[in-house]
């Protein structure tokens, strides 16, 4: 058991090592090209250092915690406890971007296609690189891994949809394609997100589900074994 936890604190920590200097590069870039939209992915990927910085601080605790005598808890549970945080974190996420398109619909904004492409498209290398590192097996899998490898499969979604959409808005010229794009994404990853909160909220809370035939989503397989 442990040793499965330390192969995925190792593949966590990357991660959060990737997007931390991925976000330090595009702030950097951004503040000198006087750029907006790599600011604001800098930014943005800050929420995922934070997000996938907590799934790799939950194994680095259980890794104390099952050394230490005087916690007589259930160490898996503080997994849970993080992949349900980073659960929350996913859904304010979701729902963020589809209030800044649906504000865009409403606003349009004149965007640089070119720069936003480019951005959209580093943000999709990074996380994909990211959904190579922290893919696993089911036997593998517990909430928190299954958190940290949703956050960077949604961003991967977002920055697909936002890609094609913009693609498709320059070369139609109608600029809300990628806002469309980007609330259909949203809409993705809110089911995603509510399917990790039900499956972790109920380890925390003792109860026993995926036999009960209610929870059918992607999550049930990743129960105890």
């Amino acid at each position: 058991m442990p040793g499965k936890h330390h192969k995925q604190e190792a593949k966590t920590l990357w991660v959060v090592l990737l997007t931390a200097i991925t976000m330090v590069v595009e702030i950097i870039f951004g503040l000198t090209t006087k750029s907006m939209a790599l600011l604001a992915d800098g930014i943005h990927m800050g929420s995922h250092v934070l997000a996938i910085g907590l799934s790799w601080l939950a194994y680095v605790i259980v890794r104390k915690v099952s050394k230490s005598d005087k916690f007589n808890g259930n160490s898996d549970k503080i997994l849970s406890l993080s992949g349900y945080s980073s659960g929350l974190m996913l859904l304010i996420f979701a729902i963020v971007i589809m209030v800044e398109a649906l504000e865009r619909f409403v606003n349009p904004v004149e965007i640089e296609y070119k720069e936003a492409i480019m951005v959209a498209s580093i943000g999709l290398v990074v996380n994909i690189a990211s959904a190579f590192l922290l893919h696993h097996n089911s036997e593998d899998s517990d909430h928190n891994i299954r958190a940290a490898y949703l956050h960077v499969i949604a961003d991967a979604l977002t920055s697909l949809s936002a890609i094609l959409g913009l693609i498709a808005a320059m070369i139609w010229d109608i600029p809300f394609v990628d806002t469309i794009a980007a609330v259909v994404s949203s809409l993705v990853i809110i089911k995603w997100s509510v399917g990790l909160l039900k499956d972790s909220g109920s380890v925390l809370l003792d109860i026993e589900t995926g036999h009960k035939g209610h929870n059918h989503d992607h999550g049930h397989e990743y129960h105890h074994h």
